[in-house]
């Protein structure tokens, strides 16, 4: 296979899975911001978002306040925002154009449908019901490629780098979300443990669809330990960061063995799975969860550089 054409699978796939985060993100943030006063937020929600998209300084230059309006729209549509959902799907569709033949007819289907009926939500002013419809929307278009890609691809290379791009991708998504949650959302003068804390951590595992799954693992109330445990280490979660690096480590390997080039993007993949599976939660919180999450945000970004330096130029 030839780079530019695994180049393009990987961030394809990348692109698609962005864009259900984000979607996930202004799903929870609506949520959050939908709270009764009663429950004592400090309306720091639309910040948080931002915050967690990683793209504040880039906010901060187009609009002057983070309320619901600018975040939606900077987020969603608005096309000077590389990362917004708008363009996920324009570089996942460029992408997909210029390795067509690499796809499969029913992946290629759910990309371009996506974009077409993209259009359409662009050009109509929505209400709050109709978001939440879009953003539905966006996730239903996430799941329709994936699961094409899961169901119809041949396990071959263009398989595994497709699946390295969602597993990449997820890993850094998921690091977000539980950092935000922990660094910005709760307000000082707000108990852990509290109310709206609750709610909160409530909130974020149904925004990375975990919360049924949390209960059948742990069968308590919910536990701020606990969630990170289930995020972070249990590799029976999808997107946990274990569960994550797994995958990532095994289709590294199967690349490798496929073209008879392991190198540093393997070695690294595993060290990352090592440390995962060598740290229990009680070490990941003494240390500091944020500082961990900082960490584990700087070496996935660094295997994203070494694979495209091994493989994709």
């Amino acid at each position: 296979m030839l780079s530019r054409t695994a180049d393009s699978l990987y961030w394809v796939s990348r692109y698609v899975e962005r864009a259900e985060y984000l979607a996930r993100i202004l799903d929870a943030t609506t949520r959050l911001t939908n709270l009764p006063s009663a429950y004592g937020g400090a309306g720091t929600e639309w910040q948080s978002a931002v915050a967690t998209a990683g793209c504040e300084e880039t906010f901060a230059k187009a609009y002057g306040e983070a309320n619901e309006r600018n975040v939606c729209d900077f987020l969603s549509f608005n096309p000077d925002n590389p990362t917004s959902i708008r363009n996920c799907f324009a570089l996942a569709r460029s992408n997909a154009r210029a390795v067509r033949t690499a796809l499969t007819s029913e992946m290629w289907d759910a990309l371009n449908g996506a974009w077409l009926e993209l259009q359409r939500f662009e050009r109509k002013r929505m209400d709050r019901e109709e978001f939440a419809r879009f953003l539905d929307w966006v996730k239903n278009v996430s799941l329709a490629f994936d699961g094409s890609a899961y169901r119809t691809m041949l396990r071959d290379d263009g398989y595994w780098f497709s699946r390295l791009g969602v597993n990449v991708e997820r890993a850094d998504n998921t690091a977000r979300i539980l950092d935000v949650k922990y660094h910005v959302l709760l307000p000082e003068t707000e108990q852990v443990g509290g109310s709206l804390d609750y709610f909160q951590w409530t909130t974020m595992l149904r925004e990375v669809s975990a919360l049924t799954a949390y209960h059948w693992v742990y069968r308590q109330a919910v536990k701020p330990v606990l969630i990170a445990d289930l995020l972070i280490l249990n590799r029976r979660m999808p997107r946990s960061l274990a569960s994550c690096y797994e995958n990532i480590s095994r289709f590294l390997d199967q690349i490798g063995d496929a073209y008879n080039r392991h190198g540093p993007a393997q070695r690294q993949a595993r060290k990352t799975l090592t440390n995962l599976a060598n740290t229990p939660i009680e070490a990941v919180l003494q240390r500091g969860l944020h500082e961990f999450i900082e960490d584990f945000i700087t070496e996935n970004n660094r295997l994203g550089n070494v694979i495209v330096e091994q493989y994709l130029q």
